[in-house]
């Protein structure tokens, strides 16, 4: 093959290899490379978009930094980050940026995703889920940490901002502002969010309304749900296993996507589907709780 033909070839492989480090300097790995399989220039277009944002932030942490030497301060955050980013990435958000203890997450941007709400919502609980035993080896420090978390879907503006060499992805708009309001009103383990972002997941999530919030920076009152947990889906009152019974049993269930125990009520009965679609062996009866009891470690 003649140096002629290769050379087109090799400027064509370097500037995707160049795409593919600029867009990892902004973005997860799989996120990147879903963004340059798609045009990644496109992509980072300024563009306006609806979208769902997280904010998370640490209670306790002020005080915190107050006592803790420096180097404790690091440690947390460290950890804190590695936690919280696994989360962000198994969920397929975008975290537009952290600062301190704050992260603020973005949903259905740069790569559309189907019912992004849900998606938000799920990855707060999440962190939840996932933080109590970090809380607890600082708690054995002698600090208490506690974590919350603020919904807000609506209208952004989104594209990179900064300078050659420093680029950040920036969501532009009061629906971010909106999310920080509602984590900062959060209490410890809690999950606010707010009307419309409620709308979209309504029939998937068990929530309870706190009455309308004053916020920073809003006119008007902004109504407010607190999110305690997600149903498990395929296990409603149309559910095949639905019969009379009231012995409880613990199953193990994918309830959105991941394997953990929850309270099932019914009779032991016959396998009547191979458990193809992931039913239990055996169990018939109506779903009484969908609270999780405990994790399933694999």
């Amino acid at each position: 093959m003649s140096g002629r033909s290769v050379q087109p070839a090799k400027f064509r492989i370097a500037s995707e290899v160049e795409r593919r480090a600029q867009l990892g300097q902004l973005f997860s790995p799989l996120l990147a490379a879903a963004i340059a399989a798609c045009g990644g220039d496109e992509a980072l277009k300024t563009h306006r978009r609806e979208i769902c944002v997280v904010f998370v932030d640490l209670r306790g942490f002020t005080a915190f930094t107050e006592l803790a030497e420096p180097e404790e301060v690091m440690e947390l955050l460290r950890a804190y980050h590695a936690l919280m980013g696994r989360m962000v990435v198994a969920h397929a958000g975008t975290l537009e940026r952290f600062a301190g203890d704050a992260l603020m997450i973005v949903f259905n941007d740069p790569v559309p995703i189907d019912r992004p709400a849900e998606r938000a919502v799920k990855m707060a609980l999440a962190m939840q889920d996932a933080f109590p035993p970090l809380a607890a080896a600082w708690k054995r420090r002698g600090y208490e940490l506690g974590l919350a978390c603020g919904v807000a879907q609506g209208y952004a503006t989104l594209g990179p901002v900064g300078f050659e060499g420093r680029w950040d992805y920036a969501a532009i708009g009061s629906v971010t502002n909106l999310a920080a309001r509602l984590c900062a009103e959060a209490s410890d383990s809690q999950v606010l969010v707010e009307s419309k972002a409620m709308a979209r997941i309504e029939d998937v999530v068990d929530a309870s309304p706190i009455g309308p919030l004053t916020l920073k920076g809003f006119s008007r009152p902004v109504p407010a749900f607190a999110v305690e947990r997600m149903r498990c889906a395929g296990l409603g009152s149309g559910d095949p296993w639905r019969r009379e019974g009231l012995r409880q049993r613990a199953i193990r269930v994918g309830c959105d996507g991941v394997p953990k125990v929850i309270a099932f009520s019914g009779p032991p009965g016959p396998d009547t589907d191979g458990a193809a679609d992931g039913g239990p062996d055996g169990l018939s009866g109506t779903v009484v709780d969908c609270r999780v009891v405990r994790p399933v470690i694999r």
